[in-house]
């Protein structure tokens, strides 16, 4: 499991003076990127494949309240993804000081050309990294019909 730690900020926080939701989304984001980045996906290799992720949703769960001034951290872990590494799935929760877990997301995405901003597999030199990782309990092998699990699309607007 991957570990982030972040300070809760006066900008971090919404009308309510908790951690707004955009801030959660932000958190989440970074500790992505931080993670990608040590695994060797840094901008450099990604421009280098000229891919990039994109996400397909973020279903958010909030446990407790989190206020400025109380780090928090975020985890990351890798709990599917598709035998090209095409799909990928991240489950993050977020850690008060006391270690207690304040909220839990369940995000997918994938890899997207950045020519022909089709999707698309990863390079061998990515998925081998990403092999290597260490699977959780519960981890599936993604396929094209688990991106549309959540999918609640009005049927007249089906294109």
């Amino acid at each position: 499991m991957y570990i982030k730690d972040f300070e809760v900020r006066w900008s971090d926080v919404d009308a309510n003076r908790h951690l707004a939701n955009s801030a959660y989304i932000n958190f989440m984001s970074h500790t992505r990127m931080a993670f990608l980045w040590e695994l060797g996906l840094n901008q450099k290799n990604l421009a280098i494949h000229k891919i990039g992720p994109v996400v397909f949703y973020e279903h958010m769960y909030y446990f407790k309240e989190v206020f400025p001034g109380k780090p928090v951290k975020v985890s990351l872990e890798v709990v599917g993804m598709s035998e090209d590494g095409k799909f990928f799935e991240f489950h993050h929760n977020f850690y008060d000081p006391k270690g207690r877990n304040v909220a839990h997301c369940e995000m997918m995405g994938a890899w997207i050309s950045l020519e022909t901003r089709n999707l698309v597999g990863l390079p061998e030199d990515f998925l081998s990294l990403f092999n290597k990782i260490e699977r959780p309990e519960g981890f599936r092998v993604l396929t094209k019909e688990h991106t549309r699990e959540f999918a609640r699309v009005p049927k007249d607007l089906v294109v």
